[in-house]
C-alpha cells in the first residue's frame, strides 16, 4: 500500500469510488479525508471506535478522531506523506465496512 500522496486528480477518483458505497458522504476538509458517522447511542459509537482501531492498528495507520455522545468525528490524512494517500481510503473503507 503506497504512502505517497495522492494529485488531486487521484483523490478526486478515489473519494468518488468511496462515496458509492458510504452510507453518507466523505469530504476532504482541511487536506484530510473526513466524515461524521453517526449512530443510535454512545455505547454504538464506542464499539465502532473499539473495531475501527483494531483494524487502525492492523494497518499502522491512526486515524484523528473525536466521540461526542453518537457521533463519531473522523480526519484521515497521512502525516509522513504530507496529504491524503491510498493508505488514508483504505482506512476509510475498512471503517464503512465496520460501521455498515
Amino acid at each position: 500500500m503506497s504512502r505517497a500522496k495522492l494529485t488531486e486528480q487521484e483523490i478526486e477518483g478515489s473519494l468518488a469510488a468511496l462515496n458509492a458505497s458510504a452510507t453518507s458522504p466523505w469530504r476532504i476538509i482541511d487536506g484530510k479525508l473526513h466524515k461524521e458517522f453517526q449512530f443510535r447511542d454512545f455505547s454504538e459509537a464506542f464499539g465502532f471506535m473499539a473495531r475501527a482501531a483494531l483494524a487502525a492498528e492492523s494497518m499502522d495507520h491512526h486515524p484523528e478522531w473525536l466521540n461526542v455522545y453518537k457521533t463519531v468525528r473522523v480526519d484521515l490524512a497521512t502525516h509522513d506523506a504530507g496529504g491524503i494517500t491510498e493508505l488514508d481510503f483504505r482506512l476509510a473503507g475498512r471503517m464503512e465496512a465496520i460501521a455498515g
